[in-house]
């Protein structure tokens, strides 16, 4: 019997050779790796000598990494909740207030403590070889449009810097309608609406939290007593039983100088509200939706829950227990308020217009809640001044943004003019229009 061999080689034979390359590159990458480390190591302590030696050889690579991991795991949790959410929407099914064993959880977490070494993770500088592949695995992870970025992505020393990238020119155009209030941030669209009786917006179907604790106890937002509006209604009444003669007469506003008609025709104020949801892959720096004068910035130090739609499910008075920055002023028709929610991972707000606040710090007291940390704006009276679409501060993750603000009104028993130009998830991008009203 002749035996037939074959010159091909066996199946393990391939194995062993793919095995054999696998092992090759991956030491390459580790040796490279390495390097670079060693390179930015000695540019940093000035030469290789005796520093050198005292350096950490793992500490960028395991950054590097543990940013990785953090990354993946942030995106696992990311699809899970959308496909869930999204499982919902399709049937139709409204999210309800239902606490659940997670929230409790969370409760118990550091999460202030995880979100500063979180920041600390993400502001490690990356050798510059491996910053493209970071920033565009980062992108593809969370759907970040890398055409609109303004520098190259080796340009971006952290995943933090690109995080916070600035746009190319032209990227965001400003809505130029004078009558119109933009949005001040990229993102999704949770609630709009008019605030009426309790002022209260709702958080989800069946539950809603009070204004007053979201921009908190010493806000100047503009509210009426149960005795002026007992007042205005009987106004109300005696005007309309007058002659319409009577409603030729007018007067001069001493706030403005404009001629007005009299009480029963004057245009009113309404208050309406607006809550953006910024995902990972936004666009995270915050504009001036009108122009507008800021008096006064207020910094509550709370805790930091996700703000994901699930939590917002799951967890009561979420924005209000969250640290937030609340920026409060006035416009060319009275108040606004925009508020700058924190959440998980994103402790830090910064305001270009305060260099030097400072969030997420260690708490004084860690059982007692903290008074919230007021600045006044000098010049008394005027603040900062912002025009439309200029730059005000920035999230160093996904976050959410509240506004609320004055608008013109027909009358005191009919709803605004003010209309808005989205509705709840509705997507939009920094510089369009959230409504719009027109001169009475």
């Amino acid at each position: 019997m002749k035996f037939r061999f074959s010159h091909r080689l066996p199946p393990f034979a391939h194995t062993t050779i793919f095995n054999h390359h696998r092992i090759r590159s991956t030491s390459f990458f580790l040796r490279k790796l390495h390097s670079a480390t060693k390179q930015a190591r000695v540019s940093v302590n000035g030469s290789g000598s005796s520093s050198d030696s005292k350096g950490n050889p793992f500490l960028v690579p395991g950054a590097t990494v543990a940013t990785i991991f953090m990354l993946g795991a942030l995106h696992a949790r990311r699809m899970y909740s959308d496909k869930k959410i999204e499982d919902a929407r399709e049937s139709g099914i409204e999210l309800e207030l239902q606490p659940d064993v997670k929230a409790k959880f969370l409760a118990m977490l550091p999460l202030r403590s995880i979100s500063r070494f979180w920041g600390f993770l993400s502001s490690t500088e990356l050798p510059v070889w491996l910053r493209p592949y970071a920033h565009k695995a980062w992108a593809r992870a969370f759907h970040s449009n890398l055409e609109e970025v303004a520098l190259p992505l080796d340009q971006y020393a952290s995943v933090k810097d690109f995080f916070v990238r600035s746009l190319k020119e032209g990227c965001r155009p400003v809505d130029s309608d004078p009558h119109s209030l933009i949005s001040p941030v990229d993102g999704t669209i949770v609630r709009v609406g008019e605030l009426k009786e309790g002022v209260m917006i709702e958080q989800v179907k069946g539950f809603s939290y009070s204004v007053s604790s979201l921009l908190g106890a010493g806000s100047f937002l503009p509210l009426m007593t149960a005795k002026d509006i007992h007042e205005e209604e009987g106004g109300q009444q005696e005007n309309n039983n007058r002659d319409d003669s009577t409603k030729s007469w007018w007067r001069i506003s001493l706030a403005s100088p404009k001629l007005r008609e009299s009480s029963s025709s004057r245009p009113m104020k309404g208050l309406f509200y607006c809550v953006i949801y910024l995902r990972s892959g936004d666009y995270h720096r915050i504009h001036s939706p009108v122009d507008w004068n800021i008096l006064l910035r207020r910094h509550f130090s709370g805790r930091l829950y996700p703000v994901n739609e699930r939590a917002t499910s799951t967890i009561k008075n979420l924005y209000v227990e969250n640290e937030r920055v609340v920026l409060e002023g006035k416009w060319q028709e009275g108040y606004i308020a925009m508020a700058a929610i924190g959440a998980t991972n994103i402790g830090s707000i910064e305001l270009f217009i305060e260099p030097d606040l400072r969030t997420n710090q260690p708490r004084k007291k860690l059982l007692q809640s903290e008074a919230p940390e007021e600045r006044v704006y000098e010049p008394e009276g005027t603040g900062v001044l912002l025009k439309k679409g200029d730059e005000v501060g920035v999230f160093n993750m996904g976050s959410t943004v509240v506004l609320v603000f004055e608008v013109p009104a027909l009358k005191k028993h009919e709803s605004s003019e003010f209309r808005f130009c989205v509705e709840k998830g509705d997507k939009i991008r920094m510089g369009e229009a959230l409504g719009r009203w027109h001169d009475l």
